[in-house]
């Protein structure tokens, strides 16, 4: 897929999300937490969700857990709201996983050609 496509698909992905998650989510587990990021893979296959958390490391943990079970109401509405031919499958990862000093850019093309980890 073309990479300006993919850009734009992952910042439309982005929007839609951030305000699902704010306004739409009903967990208690999900307040708070805040789409920092989406990276969509070629295929448009996968979409890693990155969310920035806030509190305890076990509130943190919640709040994934939220995420996770809120998936596929989350992707069931971005299927309405997005003309998309195929909606990618949705995975939540905190923002903070990332290790410190690496540049986001150089992790989305790594994410992008199926190299998540070196």
């Amino acid at each position: 897929m073309d990479e300006l496509r993919s850009r734009r698909v992952a910042e439309a992905m982005r929007e839609e999300l951030s305000e699902l998650v704010r306004f739409e989510v009903d967990d208690p587990r999900v307040q708070g937490v805040e789409v920092a990021d989406v990276i969509v893979s070629p295929d448009l296959r996968r979409a890693d969700v990155l969310v920035v958390l806030t509190g305890t490391a076990a509130e943190q943990e919640a709040a994934l857990d939220g995420l996770d079970a809120a998936r596929h109401y989350l992707r069931r509405n971005l299927m309405q709201r997005m003309d998309l031919f195929r909606m990618p499958e949705l995975r939540f990862r905190p923002a903070a996983e990332l290790a410190p000093g690496e540049p986001l850019g150089r992790l989305r093309r790594r994410l992008r050609r199926g190299r998540a980890r070196e």
